[in-house]
């Protein structure tokens, strides 16, 4: 247990953390409303955007699980620091890039020092708070994440009104520093000296994995030939890495992922209930944002401010759900949290050009209702699974299935959308030269760059066979976030126990208090 002075200062360490969490979460969407810009300034394609998206959330998905046994080790504050360092030093490079490769390769070394962030914020929290407030506790912790996720795409409008597009890396700095000097002054140091040794082995392989699948993915939405072996390569050459990580990690004797631990179905439900409401809502932002700017001819601080809706529930809701958690059950809970986001999903199949942006904010609403009252019981139910001192791997675990749920989301709805899109554009393109094919078929974006070299008349035309066919492949990618919400649901009811987290003990795992070092 914690000393005195470190439990009498709980609140403030929790506000520290969730500054440092902010600024990196926030990184997973705020780059949404930018596309955009930066598809125009350094002529990116449909792919390069979605890569720079997920170069940033595969890095860090894939090395979460280094970090936590790093953090448990030799100090989870340490880990913090390092991470945010690392972090600041690449949000300079991806603020100043001049390619859409360099952007990717800044993205995913933000990645490198973002992973570091995220599962220590949450390790210290379940290091320093007892029992009866941790529930509390990671309520808030899970209320920012989602408010973070959704203040994404509003930060970065608010940016692109006023600076260039690199704005919205460069102002990681600033709050980075403030974060750093908050963390030395106010954190406590806590590790677990029985830590496990590291698995190099099983980073690469999770890392590879992940590339090699979320690239199939993407490959397929792009050319929609998915049985070519330009697809089909990537996508069984990454499960085969994949299998091959599990079975390694079932017979080490220090794994880096613990994959006994999904023979609990509270666990395993709950990241089930976790990655499929990330997946559903990072695919999500990253179609609505296309269909704000594109569609309805939002600006980016438009787009940016439309998704306030869903940052409000988020931060109303999320803390308050541990009170329903305990007198309902996380099943009862999760279960209509993700039956809410399920309609809210549902919804947007509906929504065209002209429909009354209050109607979308209404979704939007119902939509972080939805997730705060799911992901911050299933966040709870996963942490209740581990002793404290294996609260490193734990929220590794948490923040994986979160990172690669949202790197799915993108890479799979993405994928749907580019496919779609391309099917329902393609009739409209009989008119045009090879070159101007092939760039208008790829997004609704070289659409529209072609459609302003055309003849006024013809230009028009093109445009408006644009927008229709974005909406319809937007109502097709929708349709598609519905059924993975609505999965979400059937895992929940299936799996996840009906009583409430605080009463499920783990009695092959207890608690051995004096191992955990928390200094002052």
């Amino acid at each position: 247990m914690a000393d005195r002075s470190v439990h009498d200062r709980r609140w403030w360490i929790l506000g520290t953390l969730v500054l440092s969490l902010l600024v990196v979460v926030l990184d997973n969407t705020i780059l949404n409303v930018a596309l955009k810009t930066i598809q125009q300034d350094l002529g990116a394609t449909q792919s390069e955007l979605a890569w720079a998206v997920n170069a940033y959330t595969l890095v860090f998905a894939g090395l979460l699980f280094t970090y936590g046994v790093l953090g448990d080790r030799f100090g989870r504050r340490l880990a913090l620091v390092v991470g945010l360092v690392l972090f600041g030093l690449a949000s300079l490079l991806a603020a100043f890039s001049s390619s859409p490769e360099a952007l990717i390769a800044s993205r995913a070394l933000m990645g490198v020092g973002g992973a570091a962030v995220m599962p220590s914020t949450l390790s210290i929290i379940s290091a320093v708070f007892e029992a009866d407030e941790r529930g509390k506790a990671i309520g808030i912790w899970a209320g920012f994440v989602g408010l973070a996720i959704a203040l994404g795409p509003i930060t970065g409008g608010v940016l692109l009104e006023h600076f260039w597009w690199g704005s919205v890396f460069l102002v990681n700095v600033p709050v980075v520093l403030l974060a750093l000097a908050a963390i030395v002054w106010i954190v406590p140091e806590s590790k677990d000296p029985g830590a496990q040794r590291l698995d190099p082995a099983g980073v690469v392989l999770s890392v590879a994995g992940l590339v090699l699948v979320v690239y199939g993915i993407i490959k397929g939405g792009e050319t929609t030939e998915w049985g070519s072996a330009a697809v089909l390569g990537p996508l069984l050459g990454g499960v085969a890495v994949l299998a091959v990580f599990v079975v390694l990690q079932r017979r080490s004797s220090a794994p880096m992922l613990d994959v006994t631990l999904f023979r609990n179905p509270a666990f395993s439900a709950a990241c089930g209930a976790v990655t499929l409401v990330m997946f559903a809502l990072f695919g999500t932002v990253f179609f609505l944002s296309f269909y704000l700017q594109y569609a309805r001819d939002f600006s980016p601080l438009q787009a940016g401010l439309t998704f306030l809706p869903v940052a409000v529930s988020m931060s109303l809701f999320a803390p308050r759900s541990a009170r329903l958690v305990r007198r309902h059950g996380s099943k009862k809970v999760c279960a209509v949290g993700l039956t809410l986001v399920t309609i809210a999903f549902s919804g947007y199949h509906f929504i065209d050009e002209q429909t009354p942006i209050a109607v979308v904010c209404l979704l939007l609403a119902l939509q972080g209702t939805g997730m705060a009252h799911t992901v911050a019981p299933a966040t709870e139910s996963i942490m209740s699974t581990l002793p404290r001192h294996r609260a490193g791997a734990g929220s590794a675990v948490n923040t994986t299935v979160r990172q690669v749920g949202g790197a799915l989301g993108v890479a799979v709805l993405g994928s749907i959308l580019s496919a779609s899109y391309r099917s329902g554009i393609t009739p409209s393109l009989g008119g045009l030269t090879g070159a101007q094919r092939e760039v208008a078929a790829e997004s609704i974006g070289g659409t529209q760059l072609v459609a302003a070299q055309l003849p006024a008349e013809a230009g028009q035309a093109l445009g408006t066979a644009a927008t229709s066919a974005f909406v319809d492949a937007m109502h097709t990618t929708a349709l598609g976030s519905a059924l993975f919400a609505a999965l979400g649901v059937l895992v929940v009811l299936r799996w996840l126990p009906g009583r409430p987290a605080a009463s499920r003990a783990v009695p092959a795992l207890p608690e051995p208090v004096a191992r955990e070092q928390v200094v002052a």
